[in-house]
């Protein structure tokens, strides 16, 4: 039963991925985009059908629009499919008419949709999301600072049809010139672009630095995550780092652990909204080892790019502990967690910083309500 919240693709690997194992016509990625075909035909880049939009959300950049040409209904649409025919939420986009329009459908149709005049620039992005009590469509230019367009009380599909929904990005027209709609950025603002470009060098005959370390190590870290209740729960995870890599350090710098002499690891956190939230990361390899006298950072933002929006500043909820680094997050602070982004965690004494972990912050949208 995996959330839409979860569901993240920038569209940039030039292959249908296998979450989007049910498109149809048209479809393809090209360019870093989801391109769907706006013809007479039909054409979706879509989903299974085992997906849910119970306590989730997602957006989505609409980057292409298609042309009204000499159609009647010309159109590209963002829906999240139930189980019935024609049920859905969802936006369009019409090319004629120049409309945005915000559904619930039933058999095809909402009586009560809600419709207006469709800005490109404005309307970038489109979002939907549900929590339990009610569904919003919501509009931005970027990604970040979001507008609600209308709210609605939630449809009981949603929770009837739980894990049998999928989520279709299609384009249709009944008439005029074949074109297409494109959209990108689904659940995240990291482009991850990838360019090819060659240049001419010239090398200098000398470079000269304040201090060189260079040393070669193999450490592991590993996580604990911590439940407290009037019992206490405890659940372990490991990640094991090897790597190679060598670190600069001014002249003045203090020793430098083996740790530092690594590449980040990969590391996901998995936060339940409206929970308190423990682990704990130890570097086992060394019994001797401390971070007594490095400090100790980290932060979640929407993208790690200089305009990723800070969603929560972790440094207040870190704790040296000899080896280890703590990290507890109140639940009054996961609470206003709604969307998902990326982390990392850096240690640093005086110039030298040496970041140890870094990944996606993925947020499990809470369901019971105080």
């Amino acid at each position: 039963m995996p959330s839409l919240s979860t569901l993240q693709d920038n569209f940039n690997d030039s292959v249908i991925g296998p979450n989007w194992g049910d498109s149809y016509g048209a479809a393809t990625e090209t360019g870093g985009r989801a391109r769907v075909a706006c013809t007479t035909g039909s054409a979706g880049y879509q989903t299974a059908y085992s997906w849910t939009m119970a306590g989730a959300s997602f957006f989505v950049k609409v980057v292409t629009v298609p042309s009204a040409s000499t159609a009647t209904s010309a159109y590209c649409g963002v829906f999240m499919n139930g189980d019935a025919s024609g049920t859905r939420l969802g936006f369009t986009i019409k090319a004629v008419g120049n409309l945005l329009r915000m559904q619930s459908d039933t058999g095809f149709a909402d009586a009560s949709a809600v419709e207006i005049p469709y800005d490109p620039v404005a309307h970038a992005f489109l979002r939907l999301r549900e929590d339990g009590t009610n569904v919003y469509w919501d509009t931005s230019p970027d990604g970040a600072t979001w507008t609600n367009r209308r709210t609605l009380a939630s449809p009981a599909w949603i929770a009837a049809a739980i894990d049998i929904c999928a989520l279709n990005l299609s384009a249709h027209r009944d008439a005029g010139v074949g074109d297409f709609a494109e959209y990108d950025l689904f659940n995240t603002l990291d482009n991850g672009a990838v360019w090819t470009a060659s240049a001419n060098l010239t090398a200098v005959s000398s470079l000269t630095v304040a201090g060189m370390v260079s040393r070669r190590a193999a450490v592991g870290l590993r996580g604990e995550g911590v439940l407290a209740a009037a019992s206490t729960l405890s659940t372990r995870v490991a990640a094991a780092l090897t790597a190679e890599s060598t670190l600069t350090a001014d002249a003045a710098s203090s020793s430098i652990p083996e740790v530092a002499e690594l590449s980040a690891g990969e590391w996901d956190l998995y936060i339940e909204q409206g929970s308190t939230f423990v682990q704990t990361y130890t570097v086992i390899d060394d019994p001797a080892f401390t971070w007594a006298g490095w400090g100790v950072r980290s932060q979640i933002r929407s993208a790690p790019a200089d305009n990723g929006e800070l969603l929560l500043d972790l440094t207040p909820y870190l704790t040296v502990l000899g080896a280890a680094i703590r990290l507890a997050i109140p639940a009054a602070q996961t609470q206003v967690l709604t969307r998902n982004g990326r982390w990392d965690l850096e240690v640093y004494q005086g110039t030298t910083v040496v970041r140890l972990l870094n990944g996606r912050a993925i947020i499990s949208p809470e369901v019971t309500r105080t």
